[in-house]
């Protein structure tokens, strides 16, 4: 089983995502990201499941709709750990690899 660890820089999208559902009156704002994190769990187990963006990183897409985010992640077969990078809303075109750099 693959080790999965977050980056310091979800903070960033959590706030941003947080700020978004406030202003559009969502109550359970941290249910929401817990979902989020939970998504990712599914990244110890199967670590190759989203689709290559680049080298070795890679998009895992969780839910649909206004629940719909993308997850920004690394592999590292050589210390099996998943790195997850970036979160954004799937209606956020570009915002989580534009932080990267990407």
């Amino acid at each position: 089983m693959s080790r999965v660890e977050f980056s310091e820089g979800l903070a960033v999208d959590f706030d941003r995502i947080a700020k978004h559902l406030r202003t559009h009156g969502v109550a359970d704002i941290a249910a929401r990201i817990a979902e989020i994190a939970d998504a990712c769990a599914v990244l110890a187990n199967h670590p190759m499941i989203g689709r290559r963006v680049d080298g070795s990183t890679r998009e895992l897409v969780i839910g649909k709709g206004a629940r719909g985010y993308v997850a920004l992640y690394e592999y590292l077969a050589e210390h099996d750990r998943v790195n997850v990078l970036a979160v954004r809303s799937q209606k956020e075109a570009g915002v989580a690899h534009e932080s990267l750099g990407l």
